[in-house]
């Protein structure tokens, strides 16, 4: 390991982030690893979960050489115009020569530093281990266990572990074991769960036809908050190799009511 505020190349940063995350394994929705190329050597790494103009202010003010996230600039199927809000990222980004790394999918699945598991050990949720323990498209949801009294009680845990407010479509009064979860938007997965044979479903949003199959198939849904379930694997990745290679890191959490 280097010591402590040095500089690595950018190329090593990026090959410590792909190794671990193995971006080719996924069919994704935009590209994962380098999405805008800043300085060759990087002192500081940043981590937030979306590369808004605020966080790209905030890593300018900590005199940040490198930002990661989880939602970076480009998406499958967008307006390739670098106008408006797509213009002042990119403007901020190029004028102060900041690395921005990304990683969508592969973030949300790996095992230990990943958004869903990151998200169980906040919630005290034991996952279960190899592939009995995922379920869903790309075996992106996880499968875990956490004994609760009820529905309610679980839904209270989550709101007071997560400091927001929760949704919860369930009886109330059904005994939770197996916890299936999905961060972000992955109200699809939710068929799935239940096929896993979930008690209830954790994942950041819901869709009007979630509440039926809830009620339908008494399998409770706890919608979170998409950005709130996805606060910590950006800065549990970056902080791990940050520390392996010696870099500065500080995560910035920009706050989002979605």
């Amino acid at each position: 390991m280097n010591p402590p505020d040095s500089h690595v190349p950018r190329a090593a940063l990026l090959a410590s982030f792909d190794g671990l995350l193995q971006p080719a394994l996924f069919r994704d929705h935009g590209p994962n690893g380098l999405q805008v190329e800043g300085r060759a050597e990087v002192r500081k790494l940043v981590s937030g979960v979306t590369a808004s103009l605020a966080l790209i202010d905030a890593a300018i003010a900590e005199n940040a050489d490198a930002i990661l996230v989880h939602h970076g600039l480009f998406w499958r199927g967008q307006d390739g115009r670098v106008t408006g809000w797509m213009k002042q990222r990119l403007s901020r980004l190029l004028a102060h020569d900041i690395n921005l790394f990304a990683y969508h999918l592969p973030l949300d699945a790996h095992p230990t530093l990943g958004n869903n598991a990151q998200l169980a050990r906040h919630l005290g949720i034991a996952l279960r281990e190899g592939p009995d323990g995922r379920f869903g498209e790309q075996s992106l949801g996880f499968l875990g266990l956490r004994s609760m009294a009820s529905a309610s009680a679980l839904a209270e845990h989550v709101a007071l572990a997560l400091g927001r407010p929760v949704t919860l479509v369930a009886e109330p009064d059904r005994p939770i074991e197996c916890v299936a979860l999905c961060t972000g938007g992955a109200q699809g997965y939710f068929e799935s769960a239940i096929a896993a044979g979930a008690d209830v479903f954790i994942t950041g949003e819901i869709s009007e036809p979630q509440a039926h199959y809830a009620r339908e198939c008494g399998v409770a849904y706890i919608a979170c908050g998409h950005h709130a379930s996805e606060r910590y694997g950006a800065p549990a990745l970056a902080g791990h190799v940050a520390t392996e290679l010696g870099l500065r890191h500080v995560f910035i959490d920009i706050p989002n009511p979605a």
